[in-house]
């Protein structure tokens, strides 16, 4: 079913149900905010550990750098362009829109979105995927003129990855095939996925770049530290994601 400009459906449509719909997430602990730790990102020795300091939170702990040491917000969707999503301009307007290849990806994206005061639609494509797309808004204009330089999209200088960002990386293109994941790219440019790869490096995780014809581009992050280092950034499961599909820590 086509959206409009407004980022709307012709009727009202319900998540796709290729996985059940979530059941309401409890209330959390109080988030708090962490400074973040300065890290030699070559580093995988018991020195990665001292970057996951951790700060107690009720019955758990917080990772520095974590999805859950902060409140979400707009920025945090820069994760999803590190990724295969993309961002468009309209007028004083902006949208962004990523395809995902289950229904489980959908909920719990459109349910990120609206923990961040925006809101999402979506539409199945022709190759039975899905697309999950933002309303037009000037919410998005900040993200789409950071990364736009005119029709081509870049990561901005500078660009950094933390937990919320790779959250939503992870539930758009993250495939967790042990011992290994892998964080699928987006676009055709070496250059845009360099920069991403560099910050994955600079959050600790070294990745190897897996090509378009060997079945990327993707990141692959490999190797027990890495692999615990993604899953104590990016948190706890989403309600919807199914078993097996997200880390978790050990």
């Amino acid at each position: 079913m086509p959206l409009s400009g407004s980022g709307e459906t012709s009727a009202a449509q319900p998540l796709p149900m290729s996985f059940p719909l979530p059941a309401a997430a409890p209330p959390t602990a109080r988030r708090t905010r962490a400074r973040a730790v300065a890290a030699d990102p070559d580093e995988e020795t018991p020195a990665e550990e001292t970057r996951t300091r951790e700060t107690p939170v009720g019955d758990r702990q917080l990772v520095f750098f974590g999805a859950e040491t902060a409140e979400p917000s707009v920025a945090d969707l820069a994760g999803l362009l590190a990724g295969p999503g993309e961002v468009h301009r309209m007028g004083g307007t902006a949208r962004l829109s990523v395809v995902v290849d289950a229904g489980w990806r959908v909920h719990v994206l459109v349910a990120e979105l609206a923990q961040r005061g925006v809101r999402a639609t979506w539409t199945p494509t022709e190759d039975q995927r899905y697309a999950v797309r933002t309303a037009y808004t000037r919410a998005i204009v900040p993200l789409a003129a950071a990364w736009l330089r005119g029709p081509t999209q870049q990561p901005p200088a500078g660009f950094q990855l933390d937990g919320r960002r790779l959250r939503l990386w992870l539930a758009a293109a993250g495939v967790v095939d042990p011992p290994e994941i892998l964080l699928h790219l987006g676009g055709v440019d070496p250059g845009r996925w360099s920069v991403v790869g560099a910050a994955l490096i600079a959050a600790g995780l070294v990745g190897e770049l897996v090509e378009p014809g060997a079945g990327g581009p993707a990141y692959r992050i490999s190797g027990r530290r890495r692999v615990l280092r993604l899953a104590e950034l990016v948190g706890e499961p989403p309600p919807a994601a199914p078993p097996g599909a997200w880390p978790v820590r050990d």
